[in-house]
């Protein structure tokens, strides 16, 4: 009995929880967040690097399609306040070198998400909770980081998104990078924006095809900013 008790305290701690019967609804796992402006303001007086850009600011002929601003995601809610899209400034300054060797080949980015407040992530995984398409809100998202991104490529002259295996958010094997019974347009589409991605700074998802992070996300802590207060926040 006394193991089983020791255990479940064990288990509890990795939890996060109040052992008093609390804990803050907001981190309810006590993980180590910034979550106020002026934590913000700090880190980034400390480091440059841990500034969240705005990539439709920073990287021209960019497009958005945020779709958690809108109803148009696997919650049917809209989540965020703002269509926008942040990026702590090396992933900003490796996404925008990819637009420019993508415009080389008639092709751009488009943009599904970016940076996402550490309250976006509780509240996906209450609505679907699989660690294998939603991030563990014990451990938090590299979203929640600023340094992940989800993303298509465009067409540039007419605008129209390339064919990819799935549509955004297809939380199905087809939407895994090793999922090959796909016919041959969406397979080299998949491919060019694996290697554009893979080449510049960025390593891919498993189980998204278009999910990557930036390298050395693990130094960046996580966040519960509100796009608004970050959008205060003016570049240099």
């Amino acid at each position: 009995m006394k193991i089983f008790k020791s255990i479940l305290f064990a288990l509890l701690l990795a939890a996060g929880m109040n052992l008093g019967g609390c804990k803050d609804p907001k981190n309810p796992y006590g993980l180590d967040i910034v979550s106020t402006r002026e934590a913000y303001l700090k880190s980034i007086a400390e480091d440059e690097n841990n500034r969240l850009i705005d990539l439709e600011q920073y990287i021209p002929g960019v497009v958005l399609d945020i779709r958690y601003a809108d109803t148009n995601n696997f919650t049917h809610k809209k989540i965020y306040t703002q269509p926008k899209a942040f990026l702590r400034k090396p992933a900003a300054d490796s996404l925008l070198k990819i637009q420019r060797l993508l415009a080389e080949k008639g092709l751009g980015i488009k943009i599904y998400d970016a940076y996402r407040p550490y309250a976006g992530t509780l509240y996906f995984y209450d609505v679907y909770p699989d660690t294998t398409f939603v991030a563990a809100p014990w451990k938090g998202s590299i979203h929640n980081r600023g340094c992940a991104v989800d993303l298509s490529l465009i067409n540039l002259t007419t605008g129209e998104e390339l064919l990819m295996p799935t549509p955004f958010d297809d939380f199905s094997p087809a939407a895994s990078h090793n999922y090959m019974e796909l016919d041959s347009v969406k397979l080299a589409n998949r491919a060019t924006l694996f290697n554009i991605m893979t080449l510049n700074g960025f390593t891919f998802y498993e189980h998204e095809w278009w999910h990557y992070n930036i390298k050395g996300r693990d130094k960046f802590k996580l966040m519960d900013i509100s796009f608004e207060d970050l959008s205060e926040v003016k570049v240099k």
